[in-house]
């Protein structure tokens, strides 16, 4: 796989951010697009060896569009310069948790994990309930060495503890969170050997998963809003 073609498309993408370029220039995107779903699937098979849920996956289904939405956004570049996916046992949908790639030259590419979105409030509840009667195991988690070297949850949070939710609990500090997720930010320099590449995001997705698997066993049950 050529990750060298993906990023040197995607800094001319972010240097010449319109319509013209980019309707001009399909064919060096549909070859960096193949570069990228190339990678998605070694990766897929990466991972699979150590979490079979996801083998199934067809990497066309888990990128996500160049188009950004402009209508709320100062920014009206039509494109977002970055390549996207998120691999997990029912594809890129936010819910059940899996593992997310961004390739973004300039220092802003990252793997992640965990949950993004924070506009499910039942998704929100249902983590905050299992975190509630689970901290222990939520702790062991995130003070596991390995993983702690690595990651530190993150997400967006309220200033205090919820109602409903005990202020003094031992996991306070986390139940005010409306998402939970890891990011390990890459260098550009990291990405430019696709072998390497691949066998450090295998790496930090494998310690990443006990993180993912505790948030899906919180999600349980969970069902998508419908559209």
């Amino acid at each position: 796989m050529n990750t060298q073609l993906i990023i040197d498309y995607l800094q001319a993408l972010n240097q010449n951010n319109n319509r013209e370029w980019y309707h001009a220039n399909k064919e060096d995107y549909k070859r960096a697009n193949a570069q990228f779903e190339e990678l998605l699937q070694a990766l897929i098979l990466e991972i699979g060896k150590f979490d079979s849920s996801i083998l199934h996956n067809n990497p066309k289904d888990l990128t996500f569009k160049l188009v950004r939405d402009t209508r709320f956004s100062h920014d009206k570049s039509p494109y977002n310069p970055a390549f996207r996916a998120h691999i997990s046992s029912k594809g890129k949908l936010p819910v059940p948790v899996g593992y997310y790639l961004m390739i973004k030259p300039g220092g802003q590419s990252f793997l992640g994990g965990g949950l993004f979105a924070d506009m499910f409030k039942d998704a929100t509840r249902m983590i905050r309930d299992y975190i509630t009667e689970n901290g222990e195991e939520w702790e062991q988690i995130i003070h596991e060495p390995e993983f702690e070297a690595h990651f530190t949850p993150q997400g967006n949070a309220l200033k205090n503890v919820p109602a409903g939710y005990e202020k003094e609990h031992p996991q306070a500090e986390y139940l005010k969170f409306k998402s939970w997720y890891l990011e390990y930010p890459l260098k550009d320099d990291e990405l430019k050997d696709g072998e390497a590449f691949l066998a450090k995001a295998a790496r930090l997705f494998r310690i990443m998963k006990p993180f993912n698997d505790y948030l899906n066993k919180a999600l349980a049950g969970f069902q998508m809003p419908a559209r």
